[in-house]
């Protein structure tokens, strides 16, 4: 298995894969192959923080890492949103989103992220170190119950003084 940086030649591929690994996934709404194309339509997007997991020419997983914007009382804090993070159903299980993840937040850091938002399973997303936002002080404003709307640390206290809310992950 490889994981690599998305290049352009990559967004079909990435377009059905995504629409697929939605398919049998338990918290999908079967939109997000399509929010793939609107987020890297975006100001947010960063081509840098794109990734794929192949095998044998194959895409067996896939995330991005966009920009997301915080609003507190001192302005807007900048942070990451990782959407979507996808793994082929027969490689579930395998590591395959850890290494996407790992990866992701590797090169976040590396280019000054601090922080990653996203919209998930808890019991999945902790393993990387998600916790409800509530956690860190911040408040939920979207549509999305707290128990799904996670914030996680990708330097250590980094989101220890950002008082303020979330009020899109889609």
């Amino acid at each position: 298995m490889n994981i690599r940086q998305v290049q352009k030649e990559d967004y079909d591929a990435i377009y059905d894969f995504v629409k697929v690994a939605f398919k049998t996934a338990p918290d999908g709404d079967g939109d997000e192959q399509d929010y793939v194309l609107k987020w890297r339509a975006s100001e947010n997007y960063i081509p840098e923080l794109e990734f794929i997991a192949e095998e044998n020419g194959e895409v067996i997983g896939h995330i991005m890492l966009q920009k997301l914007k915080v609003q507190t009382l001192q302005g807007d804090y900048i942070g990451l949103m990782v959407a979507p993070l996808s793994v082929k159903l027969e490689h579930r299980k395998k590591g395959i989103g850890e290494k996407l993840m790992t990866t992701g937040f590797k090169k976040a850091k590396n280019l000054g992220y601090t922080s990653a938002f996203l919209a998930g399973d808890p019991t999945y997303y902790s393993r990387f170190g998600f916790k409800e936002i509530g956690e860190f002080g911040l408040e939920n404003k979207t549509k999305i119950p707290n128990q799904f709307v996670l914030g996680c640390e990708i330097v250590k206290d980094s989101l220890k003084s950002v008082k303020g809310f979330i009020v899109n992950l889609k």
